[in-house]
């Protein structure tokens, strides 16, 4: 048994009991903005690292940033009095968006909301974790210490913290993949915060090891493998010759790092997605270029694969992806494990398949960026006595109206999964389509947002 903290149930009977007085944290906003039709405000917050341990979340603490959005549409005075839309970003390790304008679901939610964009904690200017920062908690073991406290559960807390704060009511949460698991912890631990709940490609499984998630996703990304290769044929024999050259020649990215096979067949990436999935065809032509040593991989080709194999950006991501399953027991590598499964993924396959956004311990070896936290990984890939994130009984007597898209061929988040999910919340409406997959919203946000929020309201009726 690894010796890291257990938080999660203690956690949610303290955030549930704490007043409203209580929560309140620290807050300033730095600098206001107004262009292109927006007003922003950059808000940051100092919150408990620990809001459930034994200070009772009056010991350490650290900063979490969040930027608010509101349509010029509205006059200051009427738009200090609309409701608050918090909007829960994917990842976990993804910091919330910075829109350039109000766009998609981000202005169909203006004319109704204030939005705030969370940087999640660990995430963009709150208080980011990274190779750099995180040798500041000391040694490997306090810093995985440390990383425990970076789930949904403390992201919950964060966002009650920072909703008393504002003084807001109830508020709408909109969670896009990891922030529908978020959103489904909001309703297990602080559903007296939720005025609606909307999910888009994120029912989390509410039980069992994280082993059963990774064989529905390589079943899925198998099939989305075959049916990318049926519009591209050309393309499986540039992934096979790619995968045999990287064998026989050694191709170094931009970052120093080299480019394995299993490093390549990530930009599998590219399947998760209606709106980027064909740009897998316009990397794959990029490829090679003729060299006095024969042919090799183009530098336009290498930096493009850099952009989606390196973790520099979102080291959270790799470090803390499998504890999002993780609610008893170790998770012990699963997706690493599993894949053992399915032969089809091996990088020593004859006809190699891509991957996509699983995370194995070989990461941390290759990526230059993950290549220091090693051991912390390791030490988080052991912890066996991970607490809860789910409340079972609870959202079984849900009464927050939630709706969720369920995107019926999604490769990350499993249909079958999240149905079973729907099914043992009380309440949820699911809209299942297979006109999106799991980046949706940046397909026509603006019309899946107008659904899901219809839906929640209809049920308040």
């Amino acid at each position: 048994m690894v010796d890291l903290p257990l938080t999660g149930l203690t956690g949610a009977a303290l955030l549930e009991s704490a007043s409203s007085a209580e929560r309140r944290v620290p807050h300033s906003v730095r600098a206001r903005h107004t262009y292109r039709g927006m007003r922003t405000a950059e808000h940051y917050f100092q919150v408990p690292l620990d809001h459930f341990g034994d200070a009772g979340g009056r010991g350490e603490t650290i900063t979490v940033f969040a930027r608010e959005y509101v349509s010029t549409e509205h006059s200051e005075e009427a738009a200090a009095g609309l409701p608050w839309l918090l909007y829960l970003q994917g990842g976990p390790g993804g910091r919330g968006n910075r829109f350039p304008s109000l766009g998609g679901w981000s202005k169909a939610a203006a004319r109704d909301f204030r939005i705030l964009m969370l940087d999640q904690r660990g995430t963009g200017l709150s208080s980011p974790v990274d190779r750099n920062t995180l040798p500041l908690r000391g040694t490997a073991t306090e810093q995985a210490r440390y990383l425990t406290h970076f789930r949904a559960d403390s992201i919950v807390a964060d966002a009650e913290a920072i909703r008393a704060t504002l003084g807001a009511a109830p508020w709408t949460v909109y969670g896009q993949s990891y922030g529908g698991f978020c959103a489904l912890s909001y309703l297990s631990f602080a559903p007296e915060g939720l005025r609606e709940a909307l999910v888009t490609g994120g029912l989390p499984p509410l039980g069992g090891s994280a082993d059963r998630v990774y064989r529905a996703t390589f079943r899925r990304v198998a099939a989305r493998n075959a049916e990318y290769f049926g519009w591209y044929p050309e393309d499986r024999a540039a992934v096979t010759r790619i995968a045999r050259h990287l064998r026989d020649t050694e191709e170094y990215l931009p970052d120093g790092g080299r480019l394995t096979v299993e490093r390549f067949q990530m930009v599998g990436s590219f399947l998760g997605g209606n709106t980027r999935v064909d740009a897998l065809h316009h990397l794959l032509e990029d490829a090679f270029v003729a060299t006095p040593d024969g042919d090799r991989l183009s530098d336009g080709f290498l930096e493009q694969v850099r952009g989606l194999v390196s973790r520099a950006a979102n080291p959270l991501y790799a470090l803390m992806h499998e504890s999002i399953y993780a609610q008893a027991g170790a998770t012990d590598w699963a997706a690493w494990r599993v894949l053992n499964e399915f032969p089809e993924f091996r990088p020593d396959a004859r006809e190699p398949l891509l991957t996509g956004e699983m995370v194995y311990p070989w990461y941390f070896e290759q990526d230059p960026a993950l290549r220091p936290l090693q051991d912390v990984a390791r030490l988080l890939a052991e912890k066996d006595d991970w607490a809860p994130l789910y409340d079972p009984e609870r959202l079984a007597l849900n009464t927050v109206p939630v709706a969720a898209a369920v995107y019926t061929d999604d490769i990350y988040v499993d249909r079958e999964l999240s149905l079973e999910t729907a099914a043992a919340v009380r309440g949820l409406q699911v809209w299942e389509t297979d006109e999106f997959h799991h980046d949706g919203i940046a397909d026509d946000g603006e019309a899946i947002f107008g659904r899901l929020l219809g839906m929640a309201r209809s049920a308040r009726r």
